[in-house]
């Protein structure tokens, strides 16, 4: 669908935004393991940093979809860059790189619900599987840029003032989005009954049939991509042999993958098509068993590319259906809080899970083949789960909630 200037102009604005914002927060993340890695701490340490990111996300779901509905979004965008401005520097002042990245994962609790909150606010409804995809592709074009960011700024005095200024950026893109009014001004008036109505919200969606195979999904998923962002770097410098700097590029195949599959999501898997992109799930689990297999680096960065397309193709669709199915349902920025819930908890556990295995000093190999069986066998019983299901009624689209 081609969009009218405005919505495109305001699509434009948020993407710009979401690049920066997002190339800063992963560059960060290289710049915090080489902090780590120059301070000797132990190895479970490193996924560590992603749990102390994504534990923001747990304690702070019920409270940042309130925000992004209390406060126009475009604000809202602004304020959070800010907020992951101050976790950078905290890093520049020499605290403990954990503490530093839980305050950039405070920042992005309340970022993401605005993100995504604000495009059924700018954009018709037909438009948002094409503008997920934009967002999606932008973000891992951001991964892939921001990676050979953190990675040319390893060892570098001035690594930390040069990913503050990305952020600074960011904040500054924000003013470009369209003013939109606030959705909810009174959802922070009773802090006490935020908890009662994020549950009720979060049996709202899992009640949904096509919600849920999305939570499914895009909960498993985004906890997959966390532990195997930490598993390609360890399978770098254990396989091939390669430098934290030379393994944190190979990431960037992956991110080129995934940008290559959100931009052809829309064109395959429209919204009502969304979930025939389930069996993809299935084939990218066997090729990260294929990955045990791989000794050379152009090898693995041809494989990887092939599952970051999978990836993409997979998640632009379900995050398409999840936002469709919340926003008939509660306040675009309480679904997402929801959603964000859902994937950071399920990504502490997986996270949780590789960062035991590291402390026992488990082998790649068998960890790696592992990952791999367990996404085979999650996505095969979510798809017969969802013929199982069988189609959301109309009926239930409309239903009063």
């Amino acid at each position: 669908m081609r969009l009218a200037a405005r919505p495109r102009r305001a699509l434009a604005s948020v993407v710009g935004a979401q690049f920066l914002s997002s190339l800063a927060d992963n560059a960060l993340l290289i710049v915090a393991i080489d902090l780590l890695m120059q301070q000797h701490a132990p190895g479970w340490m490193t996924p560590a940093l992603r749990v102390f990111f994504y534990v923001s996300y747990v304690l702070l779901a019920a409270f940042a979809g309130a925000v992004a509905d209390a406060a126009p979004k475009d604000r809202v965008l602004m304020a959070t860059n800010l907020v992951k401005l101050g976790g950078c520097g905290l890093l520049l002042w020499h605290v403990q790189p954990l503490v530093a990245y839980a305050l950039v994962g405070l920042g992005a609790a309340a970022y993401s619900p605005a993100k995504y909150g604000i495009l059924p606010e700018l954009l018709p409804q037909d438009a948002l599987v094409g503008a997920n995809g934009w967002i999606e592709a932008t973000t891992v074009l951001s991964i892939l840029f921001g990676v050979a960011l953190g990675s040319s700024l390893v060892g570098s005095s001035q690594a930390l003032v040069a990913i503050g200024a990305v952020y600074l950026l960011a904040a500054a893109c924000t003013l470009a989005i369209p003013h939109t009014p606030a959705r909810d001004r009174a959802a922070l008036a009773h802090p006490g009954l935020l908890l009662r109505d994020f549950r009720h919200s979060l049996g709202l969606l899992w009640r949904d049939p096509d919600a849920r195979i999305s939570l499914a999904v895009t909960s498993l998923f985004w906890a997959a991509s966390a532990t195997l962002q930490f598993m390609v770097l360890r399978f770098a410098a254990e396989r091939l042999g390669l430098k934290l700097s030379q393994g944190a590029l190979l990431q960037i195949a992956v991110a080129i993958g995934m940008a290559l599959g959100a931009l052809d999501a829309s064109r395959w898997f429209p919204l009502p098509r969304a979930r025939r992109a389930l069996p993809l799930g299935v084939v990218l689990g066997a090729a990260v068993l294929l990955m045990t297999l791989v000794t050379q680096p152009i090898v693995a960065a041809v494989l990887l590319v092939a599952i970051g397309a999978l990836a993409g193709l997979l998640l632009v669709p379900m995050n398409a259906l999840l936002q469709s199915r919340g926003l008939l349902r509660m306040n675009p920025g309480q679904s997402i809080a929801v959603q964000n819930f859902n994937e950071s908890l399920a990504s502490l556990a997986m996270l949780g899970v590789y960062g035991a295995l590291l402390y026992f000093d488990a082998p790649l190999l068998p960890t790696l083949a592992g990952f791999g069986g367990f996404l085979v066998l999650a996505m095969a019983g979510i798809t017969v789960w969802s013929h199982r299901l069988g189609p959301a009624s109309d009926a239930l689209a409309a239903q009063n909630v």
